[in-house]
């Protein structure tokens, strides 16, 4: 007998449908939302495997889309999904870069969205308390490929993490009044910016990277997540159509 599953890939048609009768969500991408999913009642549809990556650009092994072809492809499975039946379609989002085109996308998408059909984008991050994110995230212990990004994929499997030829790396970046300034020039400037910030793309310290670090991560930020679906839920209920 085939077993049940949460990925809506490997679900039969008739899967699909008996999900549909009792369930509203859809979430893309993976772990996270593997450990999410059955929180939440939601299936996880096929990650988004190329994305934004302007950043980077300048560091060898970038491959990315433009921006208006990633936006057309989300613009497009909005209005997939919902056809299909889907009546919440949340792109859970793993690349900073990402973010704002997925949220344009989605609005883009409205007036080919049945009525009652919502689509959005959250990071899996956006939920944690300030305490959660200071403990992962932050300029003190970095914001790309630190310790607890680089733990949470050894978690995941860790075979895909050599810790030999793990580095740390601080860009020498200014003391400002906000550090949404230097948020900005690291991400959103214009392509290149990390590639001109770091050497090696690293903003924190991953040579002290474990399983267990990366475990704690990723329940920390799955339990962020469905609070963060929850929370949204309730907003939702706060603003009824008129």
């Amino acid at each position: 007998m085939k077993p049940p599953t949460v990925f809506l890939g490997e679900m039969t048609n008739p899967e699909v449908e008996a999900f549909l009768a009792d369930h509203e969500t859809v979430i893309v991408p993976n772990e996270v939302a593997r450990r999410v999913a059955p929180r939440v009642g939601a299936v996880v549809a096929p990650t988004i495997n190329y994305g934004l990556s302007y950043p980077h650009t300048g560091f060898t092994g970038v491959v990315q889309v433009r921006v208006a072809t990633f936006m057309s492809l989300v613009e497009d499975l909005c209005a997939s999904l919902a056809a299909a039946g889907f009546r919440r379609i949340v792109f859970l989002n793993g690349h900073y870069d990402n973010t704002y085109a997925i949220a344009y996308a989605c609005a883009s998408a409205r007036d080919r969205l049945p009525d009652g059909v919502v689509t959005f984008p959250i990071n899996y991050w956006d939920g944690l308390t300030a305490d959660e994110a200071a403990e992962y995230f932050g300029p003190s212990n970095g914001l790309h490929a630190n310790r607890g990004e680089t733990s949470a994929v050894m978690a995941i499997n860790p075979d895909l993490v050599d810790l030999d030829r793990a580095n740390a790396e601080m860009p020498p970046f200014p003391e400002v009044a906000s550090p949404a300034a230097v948020h900005t020039a690291f991400f959103f400037s214009a392509p290149g910016s990390v590639h001109r910030a770091t050497h090696s793309g690293t903003w924190g310290d991953g040579r002290e990277a474990s399983v267990e670090f990366g475990e704690r991560y990723l329940d920390v930020v799955v339990e962020a997540t469905v609070r963060m679906l929850e929370d949204i839920e309730r907003t939702f209920e706060a603003m009824p159509p008129r």
